[in-house]
């Protein structure tokens, strides 16, 4: 399987809220990340390796976060995460999301989203490929 594929399996994901919409955005730009943009195979052995080279070199998806990997912004996050009354509500990230959360901590958990989709889709291809290797 290649990221081209991977990314293809992502956009026809349905995502009806801005939640998932968002989490649909990071799916891609950590394979975007990792790829370097390249239409790299992905025929990782095992999910270990395949976790790390999403991570490119994090230990998990929240020092990826709070390492600037990603969005560093508040407002950005909120922008790719929140529906427009969401925005309205926080003041377009200038509030935090709720008394437990910075929009970091969002932000981690919408990558750990990301990767969940992303690992989905890997495991059900490299089924797939293992059952017609079998037959």
């Amino acid at each position: 399987m290649n990221a081209d594929e991977i990314c293809a399996a992502i956009i026809a994901t349905p995502a009806r809220s801005a939640w998932s919409r968002g989490v649909q955005k990071y799916a891609l730009e950590i394979i975007e990340r990792a790829t370097d943009g390249a239409n790299t195979e992905l025929d990782f052995v095992n999910y270990d390796d395949f976790a790390e080279f999403l991570l490119c070199g994090a230990g998990d998806w929240g020092e990826a976060s709070y390492g600037g990997c990603f969005y560093v912004y508040d407002h950005e996050i909120a922008e790719t995460l929140c529906s427009p009354s969401e925005l309205k509500k926080c003041k377009n990230g200038d509030n935090n999301p709720n008394s437990r959360e910075t929009w970091l901590d969002v932000q981690t958990r919408a990558l750990t989203q990301a990767f969940r989709q992303i690992l989905r889709i890997w495991r059900a291809e490299t089924r797939k490929t293992a059952l017609l290797l079998e037959a």
